[in-house]
């Protein structure tokens, strides 16, 4: 088949190229390199190489023109991480809402399937463990600009799910709960490869706040496969699904874990968020995914432990400083 991957050049993206490439398939990559990278779509000798479009997927006319050449789609071209989120809120909003609409619409038009990345960030404050595909969601004060990327992600879904309803589009929504993994930048305030970095740098790892958020982490080898499999499951059309991992952890301890992995001297210190963020910036307490819809689904089931996860991105970060990039 052919696949086109909106953001297919950035973190989550170039694993699933790869992936899609090493099942055989033809890939069709849109990304502008704000934040992916063309090193990321490095291949291997002897493998095929994707096929790269530099451009926007807020280029309507481009998203349609590289749609009408694929048999499928995986939007993942977002504005990502709580640190650009912050400071770049208005292109982030830019990218979310207009790229979506032109790749939902595109894919409407072509009558092709899609899978729509969204986000844990949808539930916003809600505590609950183990969230569910339908628990509410609840969202702070409007004018805090923390809350725009659950907000852009949620008019996604609504868009998405729309165009299913009124216009017969075949679309699956993955909700993904922190991926991490080799290949990941903790510039943009990835905690895991943050955390690593500065480890490796003999550097005191920066906890925000108190350290008592609860996060679930999953590879991005499980994920990937996982977003495969939905969009190639016509059941699955028309659903959301959470996606993520099953290993509940507060950020001071997994702080501890990656010194305690590397061995670091550098210690942990703990930054109050407004340090970084606006005043009365908010973090969400608990974010515990329910993925027994995905495991029922498609036999959903992460293989990778956070210690896996942490010692894979150790030594990904470690390369990099090996080898000066």
């Amino acid at each position: 088949m052919r696949f086109l991957i909106t953001g297919g050049a950035g973190f989550i993206g170039s694993h699933l190229t790869r992936f899609l490439i090493s099942e055989g398939h033809k890939v069709l990559v849109l990304d502008n390199f704000s934040t992916g990278s063309p090193g990321n779509l490095n291949s291997e000798p002897g493998t095929p190489a994707p096929e790269v479009v530099d451009g926007s997927a807020c280029d309507r006319k481009l998203v349609d023109e590289c749609t009408g050449r694929v048999d499928a789609v995986f939007h993942l071209a977002a504005a990502v991480g709580t640190f650009t989120i912050a400071r770049r809120t208005i292109e982030s909003l830019r990218t979310n809402l207009l790229g979506t609409e032109a790749v939902v619409e595109a894919a409407c038009e072509h009558r092709i399937p899609l899978l729509l990345s969204s986000t844990s960030e949808v539930y916003g404050l809600n505590p609950k463990p183990g969230l569910t595909e339908e628990d509410d969601r609840i969202l702070g004060s409007p004018p805090h600009s923390r809350w725009s990327y659950a907000e852009a992600k949620s008019v996604d879904e609504t868009i998405a799910r729309a165009h299913a309803v009124e216009h017969g589009l075949d679309v699956v929504i993955a909700r993904l709960f922190n991926t991490v993994g080799p290949g990941q930048s903790g510039e943009y305030g990835m905690v895991i490869p943050r955390f690593a970095r500065q480890a490796l740098a003999g550097e005191p790892l920066t906890v925000f706040g108190d350290g008592s958020q609860i996060r679930c982490f999953c590879h991005v080898l499980d994920v990937v496969p996982a977003l495969v499999a939905l969009l190639r499951d016509r059941e699955a059309r028309g659903q959301v699904f959470n996606v993520g991992g099953s290993e509940p952890v507060r950020i001071e301890q997994l702080a501890r874990r990656v010194v305690e992995i590397t061995g670091s001297p550098g210690g942990i210190v703990h930054v109050p968020y407004d340090a970084f963020f606006e005043p009365g910036y908010r973090d969400t307490p608990s974010r515990i995914p329910d993925c027994s819809k995905a495991r029922a689904r498609i036999g959903f089931r992460p293989s990778r432990d956070l210690d896996e996860i942490i010692r894979s991105v150790v030594a990904d970060q470690r390369a990099h400083v090996v080898s000066g990039s």
